[in-house]
């Protein structure tokens, strides 16, 4: 990286010096779309602007051009507008007022059923289905597509947030959405109008230097941690928040206390006909 995009016209940092919080990072490659990524942050509060059907037809049609293993294409998306549903799926998400107040929450699935039931209709098995490499390629193609669908979401002037607590209590998140066997919600995504009111910034990253690796994994890059919390922390400090990411990561991780109900994952997902061998 060189002195190339600042992107602190606005005397608040922008481009790679935001998105590392350090005012010396800059690209010497870069162009509207990676603009456009590097400005990147959850949105939590939205203004009453709609998400019109149209917008939603494009963020789909952006998630469907990801790539998919295989073209196996194990996903599916729920799009919920309804007012009361969006708060019983607030609820059941750890109590996130941002969900029910977004104008549209996508509950993305990891969709195996699509496919059981193309085999049960051909009359043949689909066992590789039962093992955890499927399990994976399921997940992995959702967030896969649901990040295109984020970026294409920003490129139309709206903004979102991942809901990762909808696995909190997944039956009950599978029993308000009508889901069949063999599939699962893997997150939510709240959309709409970012609230200009918001009290928010693009959040600092870790350096490069701690996750870009050249031919070996070399765990001196390590090292570079450091820096990184005093600058996680300054940027926390500005919006009241405590802590660094060391801090944070250790809390995260601590124990099954810590995963709000994640814990018993597996479980569930057996129930739901997704085992994983």
């Amino acid at each position: 990286m060189a002195a190339a995009d600042t992107g602190a016209a606005t005397g608040r940092l922008g481009g790679a010096a935001a998105r590392y919080g350090d005012p010396d990072a800059a690209l010497d490659v870069v162009n509207d779309v990676v603009r456009l990524q590097l400005a990147h942050r959850s949105v939590r509060r939205f203004t009453s602007r709609d998400v019109a059907e149209d917008e939603l037809a494009a963020l789909i049609a952006a998630a469907q051009s990801a790539p998919t293993s295989s073209n196996l294409q194990p996903w599916s998306v729920v799009a919920v507008r309804d007012p009361e549903r969006k708060a019983r799926l607030a609820h059941l998400a750890a109590d996130q007022a941002f969900v029910a107040q977004a104008p549209l929450f996508l509950v993305w699935i990891a969709d195996l059923g699509r496919a059981r039931r193309l085999a049960e209709r051909a009359g043949t098995e689909a066992a590789a289905a039962d093992y955890l490499e499927t399990t994976l390629i399921g997940f992995i193609d959702t967030a896969l597509a649901a990040q295109n669908a984020v970026v294409a979401a920003e490129s139309l002037g709206l903004g979102s947030v991942f809901v990762g607590a909808v696995r909190n209590r997944p039956e009950e998140v599978a029993a308000e959405l009508g889901l069949p066997p063999h599939t699962v919600a893997a997150f939510g995504l709240a959309v709409g109008e970012p609230d200009p009111a918001e009290r928010a910034d693009v959040k600092p990253r870790l350096p490069q230097a701690a996750v870009l690796h050249r031919e070996r994994y070399d765990t001196a890059a390590d090292e570079h941690i450091g820096v990184y919390d005093e600058r996680l922390a300054a940027y926390n400090e500005r919006f009241g928040l405590k802590g660094n990411w060391s801090s944070r990561v250790l809390a995260r991780l601590r124990g099954p206390e810590a995963m709000g109900g994640r814990h018993v994952l597996r479980e569930a997902l057996e129930r739901f006909g997704i085992p994983s061998r």
